[in-house]
Formats: structure tokens, C-alpha cells, sequence
């Protein structure tokens, strides 16, 4: 699981961090209500779920809760096989 954790902070630190934040992002760092993603990039994050794990993640499953930390992320990656 620990692959999956990494995949998915990795790719917040790449797309949603700028070289010079000093924003350190953890497992359980709060990226929607900590204001690092916002709805549109939530939109891309989930895209990149779905494309890169060949996976459908329904609308009504994808809420900014569900995308609220990258733990939060994995909890829902699991109700599709992913680990």
C-alpha cells in the first residue's frame, strides 16, 4: 500500500506545490480544506486516479472529503481493488 500512498503524494507535490512553498505535505496533510487543491484540481487528481488504475470513480464518490488527505484518498481506492 505503501506504493499507492507514494504515487498519490508524489503526484500532489508535483502538480498542486510550488517549487518554492514550504509547505511540507504528509499522508494526512488536509489538501482540499487546507486550501493545496481546489475543485478543478480535485477534477484532475481524480482523472489521474482513474487513468493511471484503469477505474471509474463515480461523481457521488468523489467528495472533497473523500479527497481531503491522500489517506483519505486511499480508503477510497480500496472500494475498487486498489491497494
Amino acid at each position: 500500500m505503501s506504493d499507492l500512498k507514494d504515487v498519490i503524494l508524489e503526484y500532489v507535490q508535483e502538480e498542486y506545490l510550488e517549487d518554492d512553498d514550504d509547505i511540507e505535505v504528509t499522508y494526512d496533510t488536509p489538501l482540499i480544506s487546507g486550501g493545496i487543491v481546489d475543485s478543478f484540481s480535485m477534477v484532475s487528481l481524480k482523472r489521474f486516479l482513474e487513468t493511471r488504475y484503469n477505474i471509474q470513480i463515480p461523481d457521488s464518490k468523489a467528495t472533497p472529503q473523500a479527497f481531503d488527505t491522500v489517506n483519505n484518498i486511499i480508503k477510497l481506492m480500496k472500494e475498487f481493488g486498489i491497494e
